[in-house]
């Protein structure tokens, strides 16, 4: 392991200041409970992931520093590293745990301080939680240390990650955090314990919880984008034929059918035909179930003709690489073409991988080790669809129903 970098109070306290104005500026951030208020380490903090940059409510919790695990991909293209490297974080191959990886975060926990983690890794783009890889629940009792949970609500509406016009909406979110196990307790249970509390702590749907708090959001009739990710007609089950017009009405080109947003995310029917749908998450649902379906009777092999590009982290940027028929089937993914001047057949296990990173009707990331491979298809429709194909195969491996909360 190389030599720890410790974190430099001056440049934490600093990032700490700002997160509090994003805080209140993007997300008028109020804390339900904060029971690490003014609490020293050990100690670890599980937080659910919706919205970028929702780690700014929870930085604001406590003057102690704390470790943010965060993507290794993502770190290596954070500029000013001089200044990044201590501010405590702990870079971590997404849906990939090296010994190295292990090291670092017990020696935070052993040193006294404290550790921040997101076990989903990716903020979700329908408002539905990705699944936490099963290997955090043996994590958990492995760190030896009391465990507190982070739940943010409403920071999804904020941010959504499909958005294309107006990216940020404001209105009010919440930040609840409070002790889910003592150390003692959680050395005694078994896993399926640990996995039950902790997936009914940190699973959410945002959509579910919007119909509790029932918060306006600025600019949340806005649904530019949406049409990416919900791009099965629930109607006629035409795929690519969603769009949106006027802002806030997604309506389908083949048969009709369409909805219109309100300022709290919800969508009301205004055509003739079809069913209501309510909640982005319950459409989106619908489209997975329609995969699964076409999965089992027909295989679920799906080759995406791409350009792939590779992360030049000197540059901090991504660099074209070459091209490749990307192919996704149950136990692997597939590259094969030409990268950086030399014929390829690269074949990566899927079985670790809950999603992939992705931006929607733009691209997707498969990562291989220290290797990213950022695919950009000939045709940007069918990323989501590549990454619903990914979710149901993780959710086949682990014998998994549904990725949210009931």
């Amino acid at each position: 392991m190389k030599k720890e970098i410790k974190t430099n109070r001056f440049f934490y306290a600093t990032v700490r200041f700002l997160s509090s104005i994003a805080s209140q500026l993007f997300f008028a951030n109020r804390k339900k409970r904060n029971e690490i208020k003014g609490k020293k380490g050990p100690f670890v903090v599980l937080a659910n992931h919706a919205a970028a940059l929702d780690f700014t409510n929870l930085i604001t919790a406590t003057r102690e520093p704390m470790s943010f695990v965060i993507s290794k991909s993502f770190y290596q293209m954070l500029p000013a590293r001089f200044i990044v490297d201590r501010l405590g974080l702990i870079p971590k191959q997404q849906f990939q745990t090296a010994l190295e990886d292990l090291r670092k975060m017990k020696h935070t926990i052993d040193g006294g301080g404290i550790l921040v983690i997101y076990p989903a890794g990716l903020m979700c783009e329908d408002g539905v939680s990705t699944p936490i890889p099963v290997a955090t629940y043996k994590f958990l009792q492995w760190i030896g240390a009391d465990i507190y949970v982070a739940r943010s609500e409403g920071t999804y509406f904020c941010t959504p990650k499909w958005a294309t016009g107006r990216k940020r909406r404001r209105g009010r979110t919440y930040i609840d955090i409070y002790k889910l196990f003592d150390k003692e307790e959680l050395a005694s249970m078994d896993v399926e314990e640990v996995r039950d509390k902790a997936n009914a702590a940190l699973l959410f749907d945002a959509y579910r919880e919007q119909e509790e708090l029932k918060i306006k959001y600025r600019g949340a009739s806005d649904i530019r984008g949406l049409e990416n990710v919900l791009y099965t007609c629930p109607h006629c089950q035409s795929d690519y034929t969603m769009r949106v017009r006027k802002k806030k009405y997604i309506y389908c080109t083949e048969c009709g059918y369409e909805e219109v947003c309100d300022s709290y995310g919800f969508l009301h029917k205004t055509s003739e035909v079809g069913e209501e749908i309510r909640h982005v998450s319950d459409w989106n649902r619908l489209i997975h179930d329609k995969e699964r379906r076409n999965i089992e009777e027909c295989g679920g092999e799906i080759p995406v003709p791409a350009r792939v590009q590779t992360a030049d982290t000197r540059k901090k940027k991504y660099i074209d690489a070459g091209e490749c028929t990307v192919t996704l089937c149950e136990k692997r993914f597939t590259l094969s073409g030409r990268l950086h001047g030399e014929e390829v057949n690269i074949e990566i296990s899927t079985a670790s991988f809950a999603s992939l990173p992705f931006s929607p009707n733009r691209y997707f990331e498969i990562q291989d080790g220290d290797r990213i491979y950022r695919c950009i298809p000939n045709d940007p429709r069918v990323v989501t669809k590549f990454i619903n194909r990914v979710k149901i195969f993780y959710e086949m491996h682990n014998n998994l129903e549904t990725t949210a909360a009931e």
